[in-house]
């Protein structure tokens, strides 16, 4: 796919780690993509729902199964607004997804390019293409929410793109 592509669906897996920031999860946000077309979307799940398999990758490719209705996703694009740790990688690639699209790398659990090299494996049964599109509003929603976590920022939140008329945040 093109690049200008690509950059329009990470744009959509934005929007979703903005719902993700506005209800106060780790934003990082995803869609799947078959054939042009969103087939899932998801978000972090993880504290709205209690349960730390809920991130936003999962949630995303149980969209699409359920939506396929079909457990493969062969020929699938995933974009994902942050790299995705060991178990969305495996969730991946067991869910046959074709490619991943990452907008910001995680030096702290990233496992396409930061820490481990999960899809470079040789002889793993499923193989999977990655492309890193350096994406600047996914890197600094997530410094601005864990700087917020952490007390850092002004008094108010520094997310300033909005992305619907009705602004949930910022």
């Amino acid at each position: 796919m093109s690049e200008k592509i690509d950059r329009l669906f990470l744009e959509e897996a934005y929007k979703e780690a903005v719902k993700a920031y506005c209800t106060d999860e780790v934003p990082v946000g995803a869609v799947v993509v078959v054939n042009g077309k969103i087939v899932g979307r998801g978000h972090n799940k993880r504290i709205s729902s209690d349960n730390s398999l809920f991130h936003a990758e999962i949630v995303a490719i149980q969209e699409a199964c359920k939506s396929l209705k079909n457990w493969r996703l062969d020929g699938a694009t995933i974009y994902v607004t942050n790299e995705p740790c060991l178990m969305c990688a495996g969730a991946i690639m067991h869910s046959r997804i074709k490619r991943v699209v990452f907008g910001s790398l995680n030096k702290k659990m990233g496992a396409v390019l930061s820490n481990f090299r999960v899809f470079d494996e040789k002889g793993l049964p499923y193989s999977v293409e990655y492309e890193y599109i350096e994406d600047k509003k996914s890197s600094k929603i997530l410094k601005d929410y864990f700087s917020e976590k952490r007390g850092r920022l002004d008094n108010e939140k520094t997310l300033s793109i909005d992305l619907y008329s009705g602004n949930c945040c910022g």
